[in-house]
């Protein structure tokens, strides 16, 4: 008698013969999703592929790549199309790494090493062969072998950055993903075949290509290429100085960890910083005209450190900064738009009163005396009871806010007396040379660290309220960063390996039970790649000061 199980999918009930992959059952599910099935929750918490076997009675909810989580695979997945894609057509002998960088636009920026030209024809036979793999429907297949194991086969496929990731892994398995022939590792879970994946485009971009894709909210749409040139260039700066100093990868970090002079290291990438700091300084001084400086970024990019920092530098070239934030501007509380929840948005540049703070800030200008109001957060009305304030021939604004790139916010000044600074953590880093870490996994670390030790949140807490912070960001923030004059890279090459420390053990109290677990889990399954760096390593100067602690700024 075979063995039937029962599978509900919301309010649909069918029965299926134990050991039927769950690939089966989502193609008759399908129809009650508008995107495509990548993976599968067979629990509330419990994440899975689609080669899985149903072992039992079930209900259970898929994930589509309309997800956060399935887009996160769909991409993984293209990620090793690719590469599969690239030795197919250039051949092993003429690319000695292929490395998918970060993240530009909507897709990824990625290099080859070795003696292949990059060229347009390249890239559409590298296409042709992706979307021909994409048509023959190849498993994508997965194995688990151990560690050990591990580390010879990436040394056999001269994968390096591989083999040196896995010589400091605690895990005693090792998972394996492959197209054919050809294998690889790759941090996350994949589709079940290359059927999958048949939306994205290459484009020949710099010194190398972009791979573009779709996003969340249009899954079989591949978006035109708009490149992001000063982002670009601050990305690449970063990457380059990592190379000079042999750290492209985790494994690098690693072996700088366990056999080097940590302190040494971690001088260096702060000399870095500091430089960038005093050379956006000296530009403000030489140009003369300006008086306000306007700084934004997102969340957790160090924006109150760096103004600091840069307060200081501007001091030793002979400038006076003054602080405010933009923040004292928002609306009375009865003016504050509301989301389509009802609450109070915080984040529009409708809460700010636009106009006070552009009359306000043109009298200072003119050399007009004012007061600078305080807002009271308590009361939700701005008050004025602060002391008559105006600015001398030395004096600059440093403001600090999430609209500051924003040109509306100061429509009314004059473009000679603004310089527009974007801030951001983006992570030069990556753990080999075809996982690349998302700027927002360090950033939301930062978060997870500063929330706990400055507001008493817990881990659950800032993961649960981070979708929300994201959102701001992508409607408020990143549309407006190519408007800035000046960018600068805050995060620290090493960074992670010491908030590994931290945030470990907030991650760990995570209940099972709960939404925010499965995020938990996958950032303590990436900060295990990491070996650990003492903080009594970084200076109370540092930016990363500011989510520790320790730091002389006081934040």
């Amino acid at each position: 008698m075979t063995d039937m199980c029962r599978v509900k999918v919301k309010d649909q009930m069918r029965e299926y013969e134990r050991g039927t992959t769950y690939q089966k059952i989502a193609e008759d599910f399908q129809f009650l999703y508008q995107d495509r099935i990548v993976l599968v929750f067979t629990e509330p918490f419990r994440l899975q592929e689609l080669h899985k076997r149903l072992d039992g009675d079930r209900e259970i909810s898929f994930v589509t790549v309309g997800d956060p989580i399935g887009m996160k695979t769909y991409k993984r997945s293209i990620c090793l199309l690719l590469v599969k894609a690239i030795y197919d057509v250039a051949g092993h002998d003429r690319v000695r790494k292929a490395r998918i960088l970060y993240s530009i636009d909507k897709g990824y920026y990625c290099k080859l090493d070795g003696k292949v030209q990059v060229n347009q024809e390249f890239l559409e036979a590298v296409a042709a062969r992706m979307h021909e793999m994409a048509e023959e429907a190849l498993p994508i297949k997965k194995r688990s072998i151990n560690t050990e194991e591990a580390v010879k086969l990436f040394e056999k496929y001269e994968m390096y950055d591989k083999m040196h990731l896995f010589e400091y892994r605690r895990v005693s398995r090792v998972n394996i993903y492959s197209i054919n022939e050809f294998e690889d590792y790759y941090y996350g879970y994949m589709v079940p075949d290359t059927s999958y994946l048949k939306f994205f485009s290459l484009h020949l971009y710099n010194e190398g290509f972009v791979i573009q894709m779709p996003t969340t909210e249009a899954t079989t749409v591949v978006p035109e290429f708009h490149p992001q040139e000063k982002l670009f260039q601050v990305l690449k700066e970063s990457t380059e100085w990592g190379d000079l100093q042999d750290i492209e990868t985790v494994g690098a970090l690693n072996d700088m960890a366990a056999h080097q002079d940590v302190r040494t290291a971690v001088l260096v990438q702060e000399a870095f910083q500091e430089r960038k700091i005093s050379e956006i300084a000296q530009m403000i001084a030489s140009k003369g005209s300006v008086k306000i400086i306007l700084i934004a970024g997102p969340s957790s990019s160090g924006k109150t450190t760096f103004s600091h920092r840069l307060s200081v530098q501007l001091a030793v070239n002979g400038l006076q900064p003054h602080p405010i934030a933009v923040d004292n501007y928002f609306v009375d509380r009865e003016n504050t738009p509301k989301d389509e929840f009802g609450n109070y948005n915080f984040e529009c540049i409708e809460a700010i009163d636009v106009e006070a703070f552009n009359r306000d800030m043109s009298d200072l200008l003119a050399g007009k005396e004012i007061i600078i109001p305080t807002f009271d957060f308590k009361s939700g009305h701005r008050n004025y009871s602060g002391k008559p304030f105006k600015i001398a021939e030395n004096d600059v604004l440093v403001i600090e806010g999430i609209h500051c790139l924003n040109p509306k916010l100061t429509e009314k000044l004059p473009a000679a007396n603004k310089l527009k600074i974007y801030i951001s953590a983006l992570t030069q880093l990556n753990i080999d040379e075809h996982n690349r870490i998302p700027t927002t996994d360090g950033r939301l670390i930062r978060r997870i660290v500063r929330d706990a030790r400055t507001r008493g949140t817990s881990a659950q807490q800032t993961i649960a309220m981070w979708p929300s912070v994201r959102r701001g960001e992508e409607k408020n923030i990143f549309p407006f960063q190519e408007e800035a004059d000046v960018m600068f890279n805050s995060a620290l090459i090493y960074e992670l390996a010491v908030l590994k420390q931290y945030v470990e053990p907030m991650l760990f109290g995570v209940e099972k039970n709960c939404a925010e677990y499965l995020e938990a889990k996958r950032l303590l399954k990436f900060l295990d790649y990491f070996v650990g760096i003492n903080s009594e390593n970084i200076p109370n100067t540092s930016l990363l000061r500011e989510f520790v602690g320790g730091g002389c700024f006081d934040v």
